[in-house]
């Protein structure tokens, strides 16, 4: 029986090694907007409101995940969740900075190549996917999609220094036993 993720990471991570052999995955990668503070300094976010973090650039998803999406715990739960959903270990497992949060997350082969899953940032898509599977609703939530509108997509590392909460779930992830519930840097 196979788990249907619903969280846009995973459901594109699921998509992506649609059809594939497990022996022959390298990398996962999952991408990440960077959150409503991505591009402040350490100056100014000593000043920043709850309502600033409450921005978030590109999702809808109300104010908890919105507020761990500012220092991207959310996205350390994620990369654990990855390592238990799909097997893979914490070295083979990345994040990359992400900001138009079109491409959901890739599969990297052992040969090089990589499969995308890219749309809109909205979570109704993978929802309707995990509901719908192994069809595809032809509902749709959002204009038609055009990667001619948006023209490029920009991808960076991460800055583990910047995102420490990301940091910490690597740690609690590759302490293992009880460390990833308590989310606690064994260092």
């Amino acid at each position: 029986m196979d788990i249907l993720p619903v969280d846009s990471e995973h459901s594109a991570v699921f998509q992506a090694l649609n059809g594939e052999k497990r022996e022959n995955v390298s990398k996962l990668i999952i991408t990440a907007s960077g959150g409503s503070f991505r591009d402040k300094t350490r100056q100014e976010l000593k000043h920043v409101t709850v309502k600033e973090a409450l921005n978030h650039p590109n999702w809808n998803m109300g104010n908890k995940l919105t507020i761990d999406s500012a220092t991207m715990f959310n996205k350390g739960l994620e990369v654990i969740e990855a390592h238990w959903l799909y097997d893979m270990d914490y070295e083979d497992i990345d994040v990359v900075i992400h900001r138009e949060s079109i491409v959901h997350s890739l599969v990297e082969y052992i040969d090089g190549s990589m499969i995308a899953q890219l749309g809109a940032p909205d979570m109704r898509i993978p929802i309707q996917y995990a509901l719908t599977y192994p069809d595809r609703s032809n509902i749709t939530f959002s204009e038609p999609f055009s990667l001619a509108k948006i023209g490029t997509l920009h991808f960076e590392e991460v800055d583990y220094d910047r995102f420490r909460a990301l940091k910490l779930a690597y740690n609690a992830g590759k302490i293992g036993g009880t460390m990833p519930t308590v989310f606690k840097c064994g260092e």
